[in-house]
């Protein structure tokens, strides 16, 4: 454990990825639960962000995954244009085997002991109905089911938002928004990626998916037998004559063995933190793939939980959803006027909108 904390403290303390303000590790011996906890910033608001349950394979690799998610919530609640700054926590543990209400429970109570700097929702790993639980022991809890006072299934909005950045994509790529005729690859079709294959079919796209589960493959080809289907990710990104490539599924898809033979000419999906390391959004600039922000065009979830904060309307939510046209349109302006990235432009914008809440 030694390792792991002097990992955390050069994180924290002398990393450009550090400015955390806080980090939690939480343990309920009792239930089983393991959880870090992640507060980037709270310069807009309360630290919004989910709950990611994963079977990590170290107590390290979870911390650090806590940390690099929390910091893309602070960027992505701010380019939002919501009132809230960037957390996130993560539960070490298969939730296929380990997940329980007993762990639930004492997971809620950990987040209320932070009396509200964290607001916390559903990700990977968990669901609406994990949230009802964890919202018996914590009020600051967000994608409950409608039956509890929430807005239910986030997921819908993403894919929504997801969507928009496309069409953003190609109105500056080829000067029209739609994506009719357009070849678009999905990675992973889950709870995020079915959903985005029904906007691009309705908008006249052909459309490549695949997913390392078999159900969620069968779930859209039974539906729709047009869907083609690459044998994995590896194979999908090689397809030839692809317009568009959206990764919905973890993180780190675009990486050296990667963006060196992507056949699509933009990069648009719902996954977080879809650039390995720093140094490939360059290389797919230098490429000329266009790349559309996963922060940026990936926010329709997290419109969607802060609305219920107030009262949820989803009409509401999918206005302001569909303001990420507009909002990734301005970061493909911004990075041609600065001669940058347009990950880097995001960033830029992300970080002026959070440096003029601190000194105000």
């Amino acid at each position: 454990m030694t390792d792991v904390t002097d990992g955390v403290l050069r994180t924290l303390f002398r990393s450009d990825q550090g400015g955390h303000e806080q980090v939690v590790l939480c343990q309920d011996r009792a239930s089983g639960l393991k959880a870090v906890i992640a507060l980037h910033s709270t310069a807009l608001g309360p630290a919004l962000g989910g709950t990611r349950f994963y079977p990590y394979a170290s107590e390290e690799e979870a911390v650090a995954d806590a940390l690099n998610l929390s910091r893309g919530m602070s960027y992505k609640n701010a380019m939002a244009g919501l009132d809230h700054g960037g957390g996130k926590a993560v539960i070490i543990g298969d939730p296929e085997t380990i997940k329980s209400e007993e762990l639930l429970l004492a997971y809620g109570r950990f987040v209320a002991s932070l009396g509200g700097r964290y607001v916390t929702a559903c990700d990977v790993g968990t669901y609406v109905a994990d949230m009802d639980v964890v919202a018996r022991e914590c009020r600051w809890t967000t994608g409950r089911s409608p039956e509890n006072g929430g807005a239910g299934d986030s997921s819908v909005l993403t894919a929504f938002g997801v969507f928009q950045g496309m069409r953003a994509s190609a109105q500056h790529l080829w000067g029209d928004p739609t994506l009719r005729g357009r070849k678009v690859a999905v990675a992973g079709v889950g709870k995020v990626g079915h959903h985005l294959v029904e906007h691009l079919l309705s908008d006249g796209a052909e459309v490549v998916i695949t997913d390392v589960r078999e159900e969620s493959v069968r779930r859209i080809t039974d539906l729709h037998p047009e869907v083609a289907v690459a044998t994995d990710t590896a194979a999908l990104i090689r397809t030839e004559g692809l317009d568009i490539y959206a990764p919905c599924a973890l993180g780190g898809a675009l990486n050296d063995d990667t963006v060196p033979v992507l056949t699509a000419k933009v990069v648009c999906g719902a996954a977080n933190n879809q650039l390995a390391h720093p140094g490939i959004e360059k290389d797919l600039a230098d490429r000329a793939i266009l790349y559309a922000p996963d922060y940026v065009v990936n926010a329709g979830g997290v419109i969607q939980v802060a609305d219920e904060l107030h009262g949820f309307d989803f009409d509401r939510c999918k206005a302001k959803a569909t303001k990420i046209f507009d909002t990734t349109l301005t970061i493909f302006a911004r990075a041609k006027d600065d001669g940058i990235p347009p990950a880097a432009a995001a960033d830029r914008i992300a970080e002026q909108r959070m440096a003029e809440a601190r000194r105000s």
